[in-house]
């Protein structure tokens, strides 16, 4: 009789995987992207800790699919943005995962034709090219870490990192931010409740050892020093209902004063705030303007989810997809974006400039 098989029974195959010094040393970065990505650290850490009286808005498509729409779009919400930058500090959004309740396609790195064929290797070099180019544009980028070990390949050039709704509660997700470079914002839970953001963030301030990998591709146990800049995204959830209004934003900024944390938010104008209608990302932006106007300073960014094209589409067989807009969730065109983006720069020009 043979020995009896007990492990990988339910692998089916195994593919190699380029290690990140590897992808560095293709794509390396050189020193203008890299002053722009540590230039946008700087000024979040400054604005969401309130030295700054600017407001961050993280702004893009819900997750990359076509780096050159991607791109495009970059130029353009740059572009738009410059008249306001006394008062708006433009982020962009660059989700090249997607978090999936059951299936789905999960995004740029894992699935970059878009055809179920798993070409991860080709992702992350894609991944890593996108933002070496949104970095020349001079945009500093914003990115959510899903996977614990892709961030080895990319993270260097990422200016704002996201622990998603459903990861927030992740002992390995709030180790890895404990480690991450980059100031962080942790999610609220998928029902709406900010209790385990805030626990979140005090745990990423401290020191872990965790398992990851090296740069040179070695399985290694990491000892962070612990991350000072995390921050509470306000994005609605389940339970909750949407949690942009007075009362939540002031119940939140208590609730972190009452942590000896920094009573600072960032308010996610889609998800469970727009209750999954991307056009309420409209009402949100209004709601948010009036309590900055009336004097609401724990509201020091924001995010909506923009593109090109107005709304999404569905992948289909990827041959006849529509030019700059999503095949996730649905966005505003940036052409209905800007103008929320100019309401912002209004309200925050007149509460908190001089």
């Amino acid at each position: 009789m043979g020995q009896t098989t007990t492990d990988d029974i339910r692998i089916g195959s195994a593919r190699p995987l380029i290690t990140p010094w590897v992808l560095a040393d293709e794509l390396p970065l050189a020193e203008g992207a890299a002053a722009t990505v540590a230039n946008g650290r700087r000024t979040i850490e400054g604005i969401l800790s309130g030295n700054d009286p600017r407001v961050v808005a993280i702004v893009g498509p819900c997750s990359v699919h076509d780096p050159a729409a991607l791109l495009d779009f970059a130029r353009q919400f740059r572009a738009a943005c410059a008249p306001m930058e006394d008062a708006v500090f433009p982020v962009l959004r660059v989700y090249f995962e997607k978090p999936r309740t059951v299936v789905g396609w999960k995004g740029l790195i894992n699935d970059p034709d878009l055809d179920g064929s798993f070409h991860i290797n080709k992702g992350l070099h894609l991944a890593r090219e996108v933002l070496l180019n949104v970095a020349d544009i001079g945009l500093p980028a914003a990115s959510e870490f899903l996977d614990t070990t892709f961030g080895q390949y990319y993270a260097d050039l990422v200016s704002f990192g996201a622990i998603g709704a459903r990861t927030v509660e992740s002992q390995i997700h709030r180790e890895l931010a404990s480690g991450l470079s980059m100031p962080v914002g942790f999610k609220n839970g998928t029902n709406g409740h900010i209790d385990v953001a805030i626990d979140a963030i005090r745990s990423a301030a401290h020191s872990h050892w965790f398992p990851s990998l090296t740069k040179e591709g070695t399985p290694a146990i990491l000892r962070s020093t612990g991350n000072p800049h995390g921050y509470l995204i306000l994005r609605g959830g389940k339970q909750t209902g949407p949690n942009y209004g007075p009362a939540a934003v002031q119940e939140a900024a208590v609730a972190l004063a009452e942590a000896a944390l920094t009573p600072s938010l960032i308010v996610d104008c889609s998800h469970g705030n727009s209750e999954k209608n991307h056009q309420r990302q409209a009402q949100v932006m209004s709601s948010l303007c009036e309590q900055i106007q009336t004097g609401q300073e724990a509201i020091r960014g924001v995010m909506l989810e923009s593109h090109l094209v107005e709304g999404s589409q569905g992948i289909g067989d990827g041959s006849e997809l529509v030019y700059g807009q999503s095949i996730t969730d649905a966005c505003l065109s940036l052409a209905n974006t800007v103008p929320l983006l100019e309401q912002l720069a209004a309200a925050v020009r007149m509460s908190r400039s001089g």
